[in-house]
């Protein structure tokens, strides 16, 4: 290790040469820094050390070697977020393994595919229940030699010595693989990206410099290790000495936990931020003038933040700053430097009412092949509306077509045993090509319009990107998704499905009696979302115009079908669900 101030930021030269050596550099530089914080104990939070996560993820590591694991073989990862996670997904790559994430929620054909088609020989898992699933798929599995519970992997006997496994870590090269992300693709059976040491070392070199943190500074992790951005936050806030502090395992707690943790940074997905903000829009709407009292304070704080408040409207941000501001702030902990989110866009209205109230959202834009990262809005370069300028290495191009084409040291070198989609995806002149489209404006920011493979061509010729009406329905409040139906029919319609605890609040305050019927059956709902479609079709032009909808009656999700395990939505999957509702719009 090359001496260096302990807590000074970290220099590009002297980072870990590879992810394999990872915690061995981040224990010798933060030894007492507390690197993880996690629920558990009975009196609340306990911590790990940087040298306690060390000494961990070398008993996990030398498990791993004592299970006659070899450089190169793959090491599958079954689990829920939690400190364990970390420990065993650092044990694989010391042992220079691959690790292979697997969802927890994957299903039994996905699960029994991914631990197949990677050749998995070790799959390590959340507990004996997830254990109990891959046992029963063993003989399908001819090369999976082990399988065991996460809490048990560090007191495996027949261990290695901590010297083999040192020796083992050094010996990986930048150009090994890291680990194989099955992308859980919108259709068909999902496809291994192959990730180097080296295409994470490029995402790290490239986005430490635009979101800061340091020792002090506490990252609340709620989103699920088995995807490439959790790892990514994983890698970079121990990369500079931060806390890593656990969600307890309940979603529904995570807006309690965020005031007991006081995190300095948050990642996380759209529909966090958009619920808080229903939710203080709705308590202002149960008090006679608060929807506009709440609107006015919204603008009010745009403005300061915007540094363009009048000097005559400053008693009224200073009220506001007692009466909203501050609450927000204070539900997030009340420390939060920066948000992340990406995968998905979020609500004008929900970004305005959180800079309002202090706290910034960055968006990003990746792809798992692309080592998750392509551009990023950061605190010295931000363009509300876009998802940010290409990070540095990354070049961004815009095909003819309209797609986003990316190149760089983060691409990845292709998947798993698949020569024809690798082909596909990669041109001879390296240029991945994401499937995106987009807009690159004058300054470099890149706006995301679409998927090249959802286009809808009409039956009269027109071509149509669905979400930009998606989008644009699913700004009301009371809309969880909306999709557009419409290739080789006439004109597009929608299939909607409900935000329940909106429609729910809103019942109770236009006192709508909605116990003899669902929601989706009501007229004064539909009513509701007549308005919102109404509103979202006057952004669009008129071929893009939805001419019917349904309401669902019933949510998409992952056990359905419907959605990804990354909450993405399998378009094929919902037009085959609800074939007979979509027969009946065009009847």
């Amino acid at each position: 290790m090359n001496a260096m101030d302990r807590t000074g930021p970290v220099d590009e030269a002297v980072r870990p040469r590879t992810l394999a050596v990872f915690t061995e550099w981040t224990g010798e530089r933060y030894a007492a820094e507390t690197a993880l914080r996690h629920k558990g104990a009975a009196d609340g939070w306990s911590t790990v050390s940087y040298g306690e996560l060390r000494a961990r993820v070398r008993q996990s590591g030398r498990a791993l070697l004592g299970l006659g694991v070899a450089p190169g073989e793959r090491v599958a990862v079954l689990a829920e977020t939690r400190p364990e996670w970390t420990y065993t997904h650092f044990g694989v790559l010391a042992a220079g393994a691959v690790l292979v994430p697997v969802y927890p929620t994957a299903g039994e054909e996905e699960l029994a595919w991914v631990l197949s088609d990677s050749e998995a020989v070790v799959a390590v898992c959340d507990d004996e229940a997830q254990a109990a699933r891959v046992e029963a798929l063993r003989v399908g599995l001819p090369k999976l030699r082990a399988v065991v519970a996460m809490d048990g992997l560090r007191s495996l006997p027949g261990a290695a010595s901590e010297a083999e496994l040192l020796a083992r870590a050094a010996s990986v090269d930048p150009g090994s693989d890291a680990s194989i992300v099955y992308t859980s693709g919108t259709t068909g059976l999902p496809k291994g990206c192959r990730l180097t040491h080296g295409n994470l070392g490029a995402i790290q070199d490239a986005t430490l410099p635009l979101v800061k943190g340091g020792p002090g500074d506490s990252t609340y992790l709620y989103l699920p290790l088995a995807h490439l951005l959790a790892q990514l936050i994983q890698f970079t806030t121990l990369l500079e000495g931060g806390e890593l502090c656990y969600f307890g395992g309940r979603i529904e707690d995570v807006i309690d936990e965020l005031a007991e943790a006081r995190p300095t940074h948050l990642p996380s997905v759209p529909r966090l931020f958009e619920k808080l903000h229903s939710v203080v829009l709705s308590l202002a709407e149960a008090q006679e003038g608060g929807a506009d009292r709440f609107g006015e304070a919204v603008r009010l704080g745009v403005l300061a933040a915007e540094g363009r408040l009048p000097a005559e409207s400053r008693d009224a941000y200073e009220a506001a700053e007692k009466s909203l501001y501050s609450l927000v702030r204070g539900a997030f902990g009340g420390r939060l430097k920066w948000a992340l989110t990406g995968g998905a866009p979020i609500a004008p209205a929900t970004l305005d009412f959180l800079r309002a109230c202090g706290i910034a959202v960055f968006e990003g834009y990746g792809m798992t092949e692309s080592g998750g990262v392509i551009s990023l809005n950061h605190p010295d370069g931000i363009r509300y509306g876009s998802v940010g300028r290409p990070i540095a290495g990354c070049e961004v191009r815009i095909a003819d077509d309209g797609e986003v084409l990316a190149r760089g040291p983060m691409i990845f070198p292709g998947y798993h045993a698949n020569e024809k989609a690798t082909a596909e995806a990669l041109d001879p002149e390296g240029w991945l090509h994401t499937g995106d489209l987009g807009e690159l404006d004058a300054d470099g920011y890149l706006s995301i319009t679409g998927r090249k493979k959802e286009l809808i061509i009409t039956s009269a010729g027109k071509n149509i990107t669905p979400t930009e009406l998606e989008f644009a329905i699913q700004r009301s409040r009371y809309v969880s998704r909306a999709v557009m139906i419409g290739d080789r029919r006439p004109h597009p319609v929608a299939l909607i499905t409900l935000d329940a605890e909106e429609i729910a609040a809103w019942a109770a305050r236009e006192s709508v009696d909605l116990s003899e019927t669902s929601p989706a059956a009501h007229p004064a709902v539909r009513a509701l979302i007549e308005e919102a479609v109404e509103s979202a079709n006057a952004t669009v032009s008129r071929p893009a115009r939805v001419r019917a909808f349904h309401i669902l009656a019933e949510e998409f999700t992952v056990d359905a079908g419907t959605l990804t395990p990354t909450l993405k939505l399998r378009r094929r999957a919902v037009a085959e669900r609800y074939a007979g509702e979509i027969e009946g719009l065009y009847g």
